[in-house]
């Protein structure tokens, strides 16, 4: 990745019918995020049809003010603070503008800092739909969460224990307290213990895949749930379902989402921030960054 000037969207055109993506609008970005395989995916470098759109702009995880709409643009307006996700097949957020469809965006209340934002988008989003969507968590379940410190982790270990369930979480053992702190009842070394001592839970959240999915199939009981974000699962519960999803934006869920951070009930779980002409760096760091890294575009 390099830092380039590139021409800024034309919000004249947007705004005429001629040259309007239909529902389109332009956020002047404060804070974006950045996945840190994303370089892998597919759609980095092709548009939806599969032509080839490089050089292209990488980072899907947005917080800003809404700088120009496009016809169809609806439930926002110019100069509204908002969140979001902008799509997988267009150039993303670590620019100083997008063009995101408005429908995946959501009104950013004011006491919310925009760095806040941008670091609950994804990571919030991920957890609640494989929580509540795809795993189905309802109240005195058990939920296995791999990764319980990590940026996704944290969100779903915080998320299930609202919601009443009893959380197991896992990850490194330097990982233990910041797992405990975020919610997590009990913790398991993926170093040292046995997960199969976890014994039978209702949901797994599995954030690793690999050795580990296939181990967390067997710990899933009758009826209950193994909910992947790592690819395919190579195992499937005995007795119940796997589902693999890829997050997609919701105005309603990110609404849920700024409540609980407004409330003070999700806290977020950021690693490091840094500036638009220190992002290469910061992606590319020389020690492990717990958290999530958060680019802060305009200060």
């Amino acid at each position: 990745m390099t830092l380039v000037e590139r021409p800024g969207p034309d919000a004249a055109r947007l705004a005429s019918l001629e040259g309007a993506n239909y529902g389109d609008v332009v956020v002047e970005v404060h804070a974006s995020g950045f996945t840190g395989n994303e370089l892998e995916w597919p759609s980095t470098w092709v548009d939806r049809l599969g032509r080839d759109r490089t050089p292209s702009i990488p980072g899907h995880e947005v917080a800003g003010v809404v700088s120009a709409l496009s016809y169809g643009a609806a439930g926002l307006s110019v100069g509204q603070r908002v969140f979001g996700l902008t799509e997988w097949t267009r150039d993303g957020t670590l620019a100083e503008y997008v063009v995101v469809e408005a429908r995946n965006l959501a009104p950013l209340p004011g006491d919310v800092d925009f760095t806040v934002g941008a670091s609950v988008t994804m990571t919030g989003l991920t957890a609640w739909q494989g929580l509540f969507e795809h795993g189905g968590l309802r109240l005195g379940q058990s939920v296995l969460v791999h990764g319980a410190a990590g940026a996704v982790g944290s969100m779903a270990t915080q998320l299930a224990r609202e919601a009443g369930a009893y959380v197991i979480g896992t990850g490194r053992a330097a990982q233990r307290q910041k797992a405990l702190d975020f919610g997590a009842q009990e913790f398991v070394d993926l170093e040292n213990d046995a997960l199969e001592g976890v014994g039978n839970v209702d949901l797994v959240f599995d954030v690793f895949g690999g050795d580990i999915g296939r181990q967390s199939a067997g710990l899933v009981r009758g009826g209950g749930t193994l909910v992947t974000i790592a690819g395919p699962p190579e195992a499937r519960p005995a007795n119940g379902l796997a589902v693999d999803f890829v997050v997609v934006s919701d105005r309603a869920q990110l609404g849920e989402i700024a409540r609980r951070v407004r409330d003070g009930r999700l806290r977020t779980n950021i690693g490091q921030v840094a500036p638009l002409d220190e992002a290469v760096a910061a992606f590319n760091p020389t020690e492990r960054i717990n958290g999530k890294t958060i680019i802060r575009v305009r200060q």
